[in-house]
């Protein structure tokens, strides 16, 4: 293969995105839902206006970067030349890998309380347990390293474009679900909210914090 860690970002993005369909069809089979794969409320419905062409984009063009050479989708020159880059091409390919592994942990233990938007059908589990007892929105923290692995993978002007769109995204996306879960779940997701950290964990308190 030409070029080993592209050709592992898109199988790995392509397995991604596949998950994701395998999800909302085991919580179709299980609850009788979609998954949220229809928003119910607006600032969703809106959200998923500028989702769905960035995942479409996402699955696209990293594929686009080991069919052409172009400038504009194509690896830039000092991307394939620079050994130390070119390691770090092939780092990124591999914890990206480990991105979607760890994101299918996330998957699992959601089990039929998985959702990709909210939804005011049904209240739902508080998750507080395994993946999630460190950071609140792992699924969304991993989909974040996933993106930056394939910036550095393809590093190129369209895919830092989506980068930057899919990181305001998820963090618009994170504030929303927290407020529906603080008017669901009340104190115990307020408690939830002041020790887990929303991407990455939170610092430990002191004893003088404390």
């Amino acid at each position: 293969m030409k070029d080993l860690p592209g050709t592992l970002l898109v199988a790995t993005i392509w397995a991604y995105w596949f998950g994701v369909g395998l999800m909302i069809v085991r919580v179709r089979r299980e609850s009788r839902t979609l998954g949220g794969l229809v928003p119910e409320l607006r600032v969703e419905q809106f959200l998923w206006l500028l989702w769905v062409p960035l995942v479409g984009a996402w699955i696209v063009v990293p594929y686009l970067s080991l069919t052409h050479a172009h400038a504009l989708w194509g690896v830039p020159a000092f991307a394939r030349s620079s050994a130390a880059y070119t390691a770090a091409r092939a780092l990124a390919a591999a914890v990206a890998v480990a991105s979607l592994l760890l994101t299918s942990l996330c998957w699992s233990r959601m089990g039929r309380n998985w959702r990709m938007a909210v939804s005011t059908e049904k209240k739902g589990e508080l998750i507080t347990d395994g993946p999630f007892r460190r950071v609140r929105h792992p699924i969304y923290a991993l989909s974040r390293l996933l993106m930056a692995c394939s910036v550095v993978v393809v590093p190129t002007w369209p895919m830092l474009a989506l980068a930057a769109l899919h990181f305001a995204l998820t963090q618009i996306k994170a504030r929303h679900e927290e407020s529906h879960m603080l008017r669901v779940h009340g104190d115990a997701y307020r408690e939830y909210l002041d020790r887990v950290g929303r991407f990455v964990p939170k610092r430990p308190r002191s004893r003088r914090e404390s």
